[in-house]
C-alpha cells in the first residue's frame, strides 16, 4: 500500500473535512474571489498527501453546495454560494448553512424586554398592549455573516421566553420546540441595506438585500414576528407546489 493510501485510510474523514474547510474559508473570506481557479485535483492531492478520490469527493461536495463550479477539462472555479430556502416551510437557518458544508454559528447582538409600542402591536397583530421581547442576532456561515435576524416575541403567549438569554442559540428553534404553531404567514421583499444592516452583514451600504418576514400563531394567539435579512447575491427562495385537489 502506498504512503498516500495509508494516509487516507488513517484519516480519510479528517482529510476530507480539512480540504472542505480550507477551500470554504478561502472563498468566504474573499481570498479567492468569484472566478478564481481552484487548484487542480493533482495539485490538491500533492498538497494534502491524499488520494485523488478524497480530493474529488471534497470538490464534488463544494460544487453541490454551490461554492464552486466544475468545468470539464477546465477545472474548478469559485462561484458565489447560494442558499435555497423553501418559502412555505419553517426552516432552521442552521440547516441552510450546514447544507453548504460550512460551520454554523449564532451570535446575539441585542435583547430587550419591553412594553409593546404601536409598531410592535402592528407587527404581531396584537389588539392590546403587553410585554414583548425584542431580539436581534446574526447567523454565520463559516466566518462570514449569513443572515441578520430581528425578532419580536409575544410574552403573553410565551412567558418563559422572557427568562432566556438566547446568547448562542437562536430563538426560532427554541420556539418551535416549545410552542405548537397552528398558522404561519410569509412576506418577501427587497430592500437596500442601511448603515446598520450593512455593518452587521459586512456589505456595502445600499447593497440589495432579500427580506423574509414571518409571523406565526398558536391557536389564534400571535406568537412571534421575525425578519430575516440576507445579502441578495447569496440567497435564493424556492417553493414547490402541486395542483390543489377538489
Amino acid at each position: 500500500m502506498s504512503t498516500v493510501e495509508t494516509a487516507d485510510a488513517d484519516s480519510g474523514g479528517s482529510l476530507h473535512q480539512r480540504i472542505l474547510s480550507d477551500i470554504s474559508e478561502k472563498i468566504l473570506s474573499g481570498a479567492w474571489a468569484p472566478g478564481h481557479r481552484i487548484p487542480f485535483e493533482h495539485e490538491l492531492t500533492t498538497e494534502y498527501n491524499c488520494s485523488r478520490m478524497t480530493v474529488n469527493k471534497a470538490l464534488s461536495q463544494l460544487a453541490k453546495a454551490g461554492l464552486i463550479e466544475r468545468r470539464r477539462r477546465s477545472g474548478s472555479f469559485v462561484r458565489r454560494p447560494q442558499s435555497q430556502a423553501a418559502v412555505l416551510e419553517l426552516h432552521d437557518i442552521r440547516i441552510e448553512v450546514e447544507a453548504l458544508g460550512l460551520l454554523y454559528r449564532y451570535e446575539r447582538l441585542e435583547q430587550l424586554k419591553r412594553r409593546s409600542n404601536a409598531d410592535d402591536r402592528a407587527l404581531l397583530g396584537l389588539s392590546a398592549a403587553g410585554s414583548v421581547l425584542w431580539i436581534e442576532g446574526l447567523h454565520f456561515a463559516g466566518e462570514r455573516p449569513f443572515a441578520l435576524e430581528q425578532r419580536l416575541i409575544n410574552l403573553s403567549a410565551v412567558p418563559e421566553a422572557g427568562n432566556e438569554e438566547f446568547l448562542e442559540i437562536a430563538a426560532g428553534p427554541w420556539l418551535i420546540g416549545r410552542v405548537p404553531w397552528s398558522e404561519a404567514e410569509h412576506r418577501i421583499r427587497a430592500m437596500a441595506a442601511d448603515e446598520a444592516i450593512a455593518d452587521a452583514l459586512d456589505i456595502d451600504p445600499g447593497a440589495p438585500c432579500l427580506v423574509v418576514e414571518r409571523r406565526t400563531w398558536s391557536a389564534e394567539h400571535p406568537v412571534t414576528h421575525v425578519r430575516f435579512i440576507y445579502p441578495a447575491e447569496s440567497h435564493t427562495l424556492v417553493a414547490r407546489f402541486t395542483p390543489s385537489q377538489g
